[in-house]
């Protein structure tokens, strides 16, 4: 029997239905849309870009903390206190007038003049501090000996005049010291020199093995070379290997170590000539 044209049309919308729904289901079931290489390129760039900020923000932070931790450990107040062994004198800071210190006793160091005059006296703590630095040379084989270390006002005054009349003021304010403006006077200073007797308060003692081993030890006995090489806009004078200044072993190991001048450590800088 023929099928009716209605049944044969129903047949034929009932293909079509679910062909159509099959092509639907297939495109549901395809995976999403891929993202470009270029995109995924440019994400992992920023993501790693900003990493590296995040990372270099954390150095720079942390070399910053470091560095202002630095400065705060070694930022230390101009000591004007003429009793202290850390006192600072120079061009800038000079002692009260009329200064001399209490404790002035003799060392028992050998000079390079018999007399027991002014010059061969330190103060206390100094004097048994730079006994046991020539005792230590000593033992290394180096004798040493003292040159000056106490200078009254007078003196340095005296002395300071000699210079300005020889070599004009100019020139001696690069080497000596105004009246109240000198370490010596503090009783704290002491310039030495080799046994040999050679290159006495000149800069050709640097060269001699006394010299370099006060460079190695002074510090450990509390003393610092106090006007160095390369300094002389920050001390205010020409470099003077054979001059010691006693501060103390703290201190004098901690500005050895950190290369420095006593301006510099106590932030005192510049020095006006």
């Amino acid at each position: 029997m023929k099928p009716s044209i209605i049944s044969v049309i129903l047949l034929g919308l009932t293909i079509l239905f679910f062909t159509g729904c099959s092509t639907e289901e297939h495109s549901l079931q395809q995976d999403p849309p891929l993202i470009s290489s270029s995109q995924i390129s440019d994400n992992d760039s920023n993501s790693e870009d900003e990493s590296k900020e995040d990372e270099t923000s954390k150095d720079d932070r942390s070399e910053m903390n470091s560095e202002d931790q630095i400065v705060e450990e070694h930022e230390v107040e101009v000591e004007t206190n003429p009793e202290s062994t850390a006192v600072l004198v120079n061009k800038e800071y000079s002692l009260p007038e009329g200064h001399k210190p209490e404790d002035l006793v003799y060392p028992n160091i050998p000079f390079t003049f018999e007399e027991k005059i002014e010059k061969r006296q330190m103060r206390e703590e100094a004097a048994m501090a730079i006994e046991e630095l020539f005792s230590a040379a000593e033992m290394d084989g180096l004798s040493l000996l003292g040159v000056s270390a106490y200078r009254s006002y007078d003196t340095q005054k005296a002395l300071f005049n000699y210079y300005v009349e020889r070599d004009g003021e100019e020139k001696a304010r690069t080497y000596s010291a105004v009246p109240g403006s000198s370490e010596h006077q503090t009783g704290l200073a002491i310039d030495v020199t080799a046994s040999y007797d050679t290159c006495v308060v000149e800069v050709c003692f640097a060269e001699t093995e006394e010299a370099k081993w006060l460079e190695e030890n002074a510090a450990d006995y509390g003393f610092i070379i106090r006007y160095l090489e390369g300094k002389e806009s920050i001390t205010g004078y020409q470099y003077e290997p054979w001059h010691l200044r006693y501060v103390g072993k703290e201190i004098a190991k901690e500005i050895v170590s950190l290369g420095v001048t006593l301006e510099e450590y106590m932030n005192a800088v510049p020095v006006s000539n």
